[in-house]
């Protein structure tokens, strides 16, 4: 049975990019007769806010979306600690006490996320203890997992590239576990059988596609779709209050009708480079 699931963080209100998304998750499963899943991901610190979550079942009700809600990762904790003390047993797994400015400062070369860790924690071996990151020490990793490959429904077949992203922090300090670590963990624990998302993830796969092979996973197919862009060309984002569904929502829009204006974008008309971006890294 075809399994997809839309998860948003309750940091800012939903808006039509988010619907977007979860438009193309939700017809992806009903095409199939599958299930469509609601998770929370909730671990963002004290960026997060429970009140949001109430808000994001209102605006999928609003739109008239049938899902059905999973547990939300504030509840999963104990799962990523057993998976990172998993990958610390292999040895591919080190404490890093470098902040984001000296690894700005010490960086030789730039990722699909930003400067590349120069392996500085690595080298000089710090205490682990509360105060630190944990890193994947990213040549063993891929040493021992070897060639991977990945399909991506529009995208093909693609040649797993995790050390485009060097050693990236898979425990956070601020956080119990990374986007990368909690995501593949709750997709692989929710039967998430189609990974629907935006196309400017379309990389992060491919350290997905590594913890699953490290971690004993089951591999689902993706689908990154088009995101929503804004009239100067960048993607709809919280950060730059893009208009909200709970704002329209409340004002007494359509739901249904929002719905089926971004499903003629989407699957009738086709989506001009003014509406969305679509690039496949």
């Amino acid at each position: 049975m075809t399994v997809t699931r839309f998860a948003p963080s309750p940091n800012g209100p939903l808006h039509l990019g988010h619907a977007f998304s979860a438009i193309v998750a939700h017809d992806r499963a009903i095409r199939d007769r599958g299930e469509f899943l609601l998770r929370i991901e909730d671990i963002d610190g004290a960026r997060s806010r429970p009140e949001l979550a109430a808000e994001f079942r209102d605006d999928l009700d609003w739109l008239r979306l049938e899902y059905r809600e999973v547990a939300p990762q504030s509840s999963r904790i104990a799962s990523y600690r057993t998976a990172a003390n998993e990958l610390r047993a292999m040895g591919i797994l080190y404490p890093c006490t470098c902040t984001r400015a000296e690894v700005a400062a010490a960086a030789v070369a730039h990722g699909p996320d930003g400067p590349l860790y120069p392996g500085t924690c690595l080298r000089r071996g710090p205490t682990p203890g509360p105060e630190v990151a944990w890193r994947l020490d990213m040549e063993q990793a891929t040493l021992l997992a070897g060639p991977l490959e990945w399909t991506d429904e529009r995208h093909g077949v693609q040649i797993a590239q995790p050390e485009l992203f060097g050693d990236v922090v898979l425990w956070r300090k601020d956080a119990p576990a990374s986007y990368h670590l909690a995501a593949t963990l709750d997709d692989a624990a929710d039967g998430v059988t189609h990974v629907t998302r935006g196309v400017d993830l379309f990389r992060a796969t491919h350290i997905h596609r590594l913890l699953q092979h490290l971690l004993g996973l089951p591999v689902p197919v993706w689908h990154h779709h088009p995101v929503l862009v804004e009239s100067d060309g960048r993607k709809l984002a919280k950060r730059r209050d893009a208009p909200a569904l709970a704002d329209r929502r409340r004002a007494g829009e359509d739901g249904r009708a929002v719905a089926a204006e971004v499903r003629a974008t989407l699957f009738d008309t086709g989506i001009s480079l003014s509406d969305a971006i679509d690039q496949c890294p």
